[in-house]
């Protein structure tokens, strides 16, 4: 006699998507919504220029303009629980002209399109884009080494059709051919192609090195001459500490 306990069960005479159909489809999420409780400034804002920090060491660069006398308005996540700091993205305004999103925790690839929605929206309209962002080996063409700071760029047409001496982040190269960007700094820069906006989307690498933090700062330099008050020593407080022993040999 068979063990009813331990032997597989019998296949089921339905297809896999028909059982399917007898599952409730889960609730939809809510729109991420941009709130403006900290300064009385008229909507929409419209900056010269939204820089978006996603990447660490370019959240350390933007360290010191991080108060809240700088805030200005705040992507709320709603599935995420308001109690912890980091689950909104703060928009800061650090200077008369420019606005910076620091995008402190980490998006889900499937609310990435709904976040840069609503980051760009209405009631932000600026005239040219930057994401900062960092290099996924798995999806980077070539070998990466934990020992070289290095930083690519990918723009849109409207940024692409910029003389040299015009582009937002004119010293880096483009990102190799056959490498590929997701998540949520693609989903910003393909929403800035939508909207014709001038947008140049940098990734870099390693995820956590202080001379990353010094290569983006010579990179955002030039856009405002900003006084980041960051010299070496306090750079190499954010030094290496993640990556000290990957390299990928991973090609696509």
């Amino acid at each position: 006699m068979e063990d009813v306990i331990t032997e597989a069960a019998p296949p089921s005479r339905l297809l896999e998507e028909d059982l399917n159909n007898f599952t409730p489809p889960s609730k939809p999420l809510p729109s991420p919504f941009l709130l403006s409780p900290h300064t009385q400034q008229q909507q929409p804002l419209k900056p010269n220029l939204l820089i978006i920090a996603i990447s660490s060491p370019s959240l350390s660069l933007f360290q010191s303009f991080l108060n809240s006398q700088t805030l200005t308005a705040s992507l709320i996540l709603p599935e995420l629980p308001l109690s912890h700091s980091d689950n909104t993205i703060d928009i800061h305004s650090i200077s008369s002209t420019i606005l910076l999103a620091a995008v402190r925790c980490p998006v889900p690839d499937n609310r990435a399109y709904a976040i840069a929605d609503a980051l760009l929206n209405n009631q932000i309209r600026p005239d040219a884009v930057v994401i900062l962002d960092s290099i996924q080996p798995m999806n980077h063409r070539g070998l990466l080494s934990s020992d070289e700071a290095v930083a690519f760029k990918l723009e849109s047409s409207a940024e692409r059709k910029k003389a040299v001496g015009e582009k937002l982040l004119g010293g880096l190269e483009y990102y190799p051919s056959g490498s590929v960007v997701d998540g949520l700094g693609a989903a910003i820069l393909g929403r800035c192609q939508i909207l014709n906006l001038r947008a140049s989307l940098c990734v870099s690498w390693p995820h956590f090195d202080s001379s990353v933090v010094l290569l983006l700062k010579d990179l955002i330099q030039p856009l405002a001459e900003f006084d980041f008050g960051l010299n070496r020593d306090e750079a190499l407080k954010f030094g290496r500490n993640r990556d000290h022993v990957f390299q990928s040999h991973l090609y696509i």
